[in-house]
């Protein structure tokens, strides 16, 4: 009875339609769908074919008697196939369900009078007053057959007499049919509604990883695009800068030259002034020569053309610590792969400058270096155990400190990346750049 009723709930709309069930999990679905449904449409004919079989045993098989049973028994038969067996399922509408329910109730009553053992009819009487009654009129189909159930088995027709004895026995093996067949209905109502609430609950689950999936994926082509505007806005930044740095130095110092060697060409006939204008346009010249090459130092380092990223990095470090006197360890952890060449060049740049302020100003005697390749990041760590100072937030870098703290954050910004500087005078620094682990061949 329970396993029609889950029939039931399934063909209601809790079948593939409404959501993808994985694994053996569908594989059993599948199964218990199939029975239910054999059941819910077959179990009527299964009560008829016990009831016909065995009456020849405990009823005379007249002639006459087969000429009134057999023909109710065809009459049971196609009233189920009616409403139930063939498809599309009329006593699912409510009121043709009541319709088929009292016809099934009608016709039990008068076969179990003719033979007491078509109150096998029961198991279709249970399963389908549940199935196609709406309400209270369910429980009020289960009473129906728990009493006529109970009168087939104190005998139905065969009782000799019926007296006060015979009635209290009737409606005390009808209140006891139906409390159990009430309680195996209502528990296996209850298990299937569990089981349907189950099956929407995988559903809303497998439908939120989909939805995750898609965001996820949404998210990290959102995140390159992003990075590509910021590297459009770097380079935009970086020209401007450019633009400025020419402006204000190199084209100043020519434009200071060229007055110079037009002022010492009118000093003909005074040797001595032509001589300063002379010094003074090569010192401009030295001064232009040297902004250029720092404006070149800021470009992208040719190490990184000729070599890997860790490699450039080590190499420049090994330099860096001859020249600064100063042990240094360099590290590589993960598996090194291509950058994006903007995220290379910052952490290149980043470490450059890390280094080049422990030579200036931590007076430090070791040095540590690690480039830590991740999953979705790349870190870049510089450690000292220098003197240390202290962190002023928004203080403005040294004059000659090249990039910078500031200068360097900005740099990692810009690729949407992550920059972190920790340190405690006496106890040393530590620099943490940290970017994106896009590869190169990303666009």
């Amino acid at each position: 009875m329970s396993g029609a009723q889950r029939g039931a709930a399934v063909t209601q709309g809790c079948g593939p339609a409404n959501g993808p069930l994985s694994g053996t999990e569908e594989v059993l679905d599948a199964r218990e769908r199939r029975f239910d449904s054999f059941m819910e449409r077959f179990v009527p004919y299964l009560g008829l074919a016990i009831g016909t079989v065995l009456t020849p045993a405990v009823i005379p098989s007249t002639p006459g008697y087969w000429l009134v049973t057999g023909p109710l028994v065809l009459v049971a038969a196609a009233w189920s196939y009616a409403f139930v067996t063939r498809r599309p399922v009329a006593a699912s509408d409510p009121r043709l369900g009541a319709v088929y329910v009292g016809g099934l109730l009608v016709l039990m009553a008068v076969l179990v009078q003719l033979s007491p053992l078509y109150g096998f009819q029961a198991l279709a009487g249970y399963m389908h007053s549940f199935l196609y009654l709406r309400g209270r009129w369910r429980w009020a189909g289960v009473a129906a057959t728990a009493a006529l159930v109970a009168y087939s088995q104190l005998g139905g027709s065969l009782i000799d007499e019926i007296n006060l004895g015979v009635i209290a026995g009737l409606v005390a093996v009808t209140v006891i049919n139906a409390l159990v067949a009430g309680g195996f209905t209502y528990f296996g109502t209850l298990s299937t509604q569990q089981s349907h609430r189950r099956r929407e609950i995988i559903v809303e689950l497998n439908e939120t990883n989909r939805r995750l999936s898609e965001s996820l994926e949404e998210n990290a082509a959102l995140h390159v695009q992003l990075l590509a505007q910021a590297r459009e806005a770097g380079m935009l930044d970086e020209r401007a800068r450019l633009a400025r740095e020419i402006h204000d130095t190199i084209a100043q110092g020519l434009t200071g030259i060229v007055t110079q060697l037009e002022a010492a060409g009118a000093a003909d006939d005074d040797p001595a002034v032509r001589r300063r204008h002379i010094s003074t346009a090569s010192a401009l010249a030295r001064e232009s020569l040297t902004e250029a090459r720092r404006s070149v130092d800021a470009l992208a380092p040719g190490q990184l053309v000729e070599a890997q990223l860790p490699d450039a990095i080590a190499e420049m470090g090994k330099k860096w610590a001859e020249t600064a006197g100063v042990e240094l360890t360099v590290d590589t952890t993960g598996e090194p792969r291509p950058l994006l060449p903007d995220l290379e060049v910052t952490l290149f740049r980043v470490a450059q400058e890390a280094l080049a302020n422990v030579g200036k100003h931590a007076s430090a005697t070791r040095t540590g270096l690690t480039l830590s390749y991740m999953d979705d990041v790349v870190v870049l760590d510089v450690r000292d155990d220098g003197r240390g100072f202290v962190l002023r937030p928004g203080a403005k870098p040294d004059a000659g400190s090249g990039f910078g703290l500031a200068a360097m954050e900005q740099r990692v910004r810009r690729v949407s990346g992550t920059f972190t500087v920790e340190s405690t005078p006496g106890e040393g620094a530590a620099v943490s750049a940290s970017v994106p682990a896009i590869p190169a061949e990303v666009r």
